[in-house]
């Protein structure tokens, strides 16, 4: 299918450029892909829509405070950083065989290579200025440019972990469409992240607020939680002509026994597996798809879901509204086909809806 299939067009002023002071009182779009028909709400009276049998699947991917800024040796001018993930010695210059570090531990065990350098890839804010062996300080502390990798990705190498500097100096990585700076940083993070490890937030679920979820557990409603650290891929944009060429780069995701086992008892009770959020759904496509079922599972996945995937768990999802010729409007595509969802998203634009991270929700049923 060709890439500009899924182009829409989209107005700066629609994209929102600051969260709600209330999580739960953005817009709420509900979708019946079924019978076509859209209703209009406010997020507050999701319990509205889930009934008691459902389950809600939850990212609770925490993001890292990745984003560094600094200055270029000699010339002093001004570098943006962002962190992506760590990769082993042997390989930093192969752009094939790079390696999440979060797995070293767990899927890939096995692996010789050095896990104690501070080697990592990160994107570069004007990459162009720097060529390897370039130095950027971030206060007294620096990294050396190692090599440069595709879609503007750049090995480098720190003086010092990055953990320290993401204590001292690191940011929230708010995406570059939003050009507001005064944004309180909390608000990019979902009130259940636990564990960090993403470089983008989960923004499906940053309409959840404790008093919701409240409401929705009195209402019997259940939720599990999966995890995947989101990495390049929110940044990347699809850029082959033919989707089916789009190469997705691996995302560690993980789910335990029992929030696997959780699932399952409501899927065979007949209750909705209802994913919040683009990446939930694909660690739950990703495991039945490898094993035949859900399980506890952790690893790398690289799944691409466009038209034609066959959803196998999913059966709604829970998404903001995002950019044109992106994986993830490909996605939901796929999920309530391509022309009911360029349909449903000049519905949202005629309605004032915000789009992308700071933006409203919509529930696919």
């Amino acid at each position: 299918m060709k890439l500009e299939l899924f182009n829409y067009d989209l107005p700066e002023e629609y994209i929102a450029q600051k969260p709600l002071s209330k999580r739960d009182e953005s817009k709420l779009l509900i979708f019946d892909r079924k019978s076509g028909n859209i209703t209009h709400d406010v997020f507050l009276n999701l319990s509205d829509y889930i009934d008691s049998e459902d389950i809600l699947i939850i990212n609770e991917s925490k993001v890292t405070k990745c984003r560094l800024s600094g200055k270029k040796e000699g010339t002093g001018a001004k570098i943006e950083c962002f962190v992506l993930n760590k990769v082993r010695e042997k390989i930093a210059s192969d752009a094939k065989h790079i390696t999440n570090d979060r797995i070293k531990g767990r899927a890939r065990n096995k692996d010789k290579g050095d896990t104690k350098n501070n080697r990592y890839i990160v994107l570069i804010r004007p990459s162009k200025r720097l060529k390897p062996s370039d130095r950027v300080f971030i206060g007294k502390y620096y990294f050396v440019v190692k090599s440069k990798l595709d879609y503007g990705r750049t090995v480098v190498e720190f003086s010092i972990s990055p953990e320290v500097l993401f204590k001292k100096y690191g940011r929230m990585p708010i995406p570059p469409y939003i050009k507001n700076d005064d944004i309180n940083e909390s608000y990019y993070q979902t009130i259940y992240a636990k564990k960090e490890g993403s470089s983008a937030s989960p923004t499906a679920g940053l309409h959840f607020t404790a008093g919701l979820m409240n409401k929705l557990i009195a209402k019997g409603v259940k939720f599990a939680k999966v995890r995947l650290d989101i990495g390049l891929d929110t940044f990347r944009p699809v850029r082959e002509e033919e989707i089916e060429k789009h190469k997705m780069h691996s995302e560690y995701y993980h789910i335990s026994k029992s929030e696997a086992e959780k699932i399952n008892k409501v899927r065979e009770s007949g209750g909705r597996v209802i994913a919040v959020g683009t990446t939930t759904v694909r660690v739950l496509e990703s495991v039945i798809t490898k094993h035949g079922r859900l399980k506890e599972d952790d690893g790398l996945t690289d799944l691409f879901i466009y038209p034609g995937y066959k959803f196998k768990v999913v059966d709604s999802i829970i998404t903001n509204f995002h950019l044109p010729k992106s994986s993830l409007i490909i996605m939901v595509s796929a999920f309530a086909g391509r022309e009911k969802i360029l349909h449903v998203y000049e519905e949202a634009k005629s309605n004032g809806y915000r789009f992308y991270s700071f933006g409203d929700c919509m529930l696919i049923k």
